[in-house]
Order: C-alpha cells, then structure tokens, then sequence
C-alpha cells in the first residue's frame, strides 16, 4: 500500500436526512484518491451511503458521523448515529436483526471483497450505534 494510505484517518459530522448518504460519496472519492487507494472506490462508496442511508432509517433527521480510517492494512468506514438506547435487551437485539435485514446490498459488496461488516451499540447512556465496513485493498 502506499505510504500515503497510512495517513487515511477522517471523520466527518453529516446531516440527518437524505443528504447525508450523497456527502458521504462525495466526500469519499476524493479522500481515496488522494491517499492513494482510488482501487477501494466504488465499495467505500457504496459501504459509505449504506451505513449512512441505514443510520437515517433508524435515526431520521439526526446528524451522524463518518470516519474513514485506513489501520491494520485495510480501510475502516464507521458511522455512529444517535438510536436511542433500548428498554431490554430482547428490544435492543429485535431492533439489531432490523439494521442487519435492511443492510443486505453492503453485506453482498463488503462479502465479494472479502471483508467484513458489523453494528454495536454504543455503550453510552444515551445509546447510539456503531455500524462499520472493513474493506481489504483489492488483489493485485
């Protein structure tokens, strides 16, 4: 990878609503490009608009933040968006399976690369949720 990618690591506040998910494609390509992993392009952007549209579906309105992060030789695309925490945990884990259902065109990109994908809530006392794509650089 080039020395470049070592020094991918932004975040990024992103409005609620149905913008979000385009400032996050716009924002990304650039970023990549300039770091050296424009190859990573088309799935960060699609990892990207993912997460964001997901985080809006079960937060709307509400702002969300976007980090991009190349670490451990892979770019990391992580959105915290503001869910509410849930009253137990049979309520928490229903609502989990739901993101999972709705996030099926990222886990058919994330898996045809070969990466990974996953959500957690975030442990503060007025919840939130973390939601990321692990994209390995393409083969050469």
């Amino acid at each position: 990878m080039p020395y470049e990618a070592q020094k991918l690591n932004y975040s990024m506040a992103l409005p609620g609503g149905s913008c979000g998910a385009g400032l996050a494609r716009a924002a990304l390509r650039p970023l990549l490009t300039r770091h050296g992993l424009a190859d990573l392009g088309d799935t960060a952007e699609l990892a990207a608009s993912e997460l964001v549209t997901c985080a809006d579906r079960f937060t709307p309105g509400k702002e969300v933040m976007l980090g991009i992060r190349w670490q451990f030789g892979a770019l990391r695309v992580v959105v915290y968006d503001q869910h509410p925490a849930h009253s137990s945990p049979e309520a928490s884990e229903e609502c989990r399976a739901r993101r999972c259902r709705r996030m099926w065109l990222l886990a058919a990109a994330v898996e045809a690369c070969g990466g990974d994908w996953g959500l957690t809530p975030v442990l503060t006392p007025a919840g939130g949720t973390k939601a990321w794509a692990l994209l390995p650089p393409p083969p050469r």
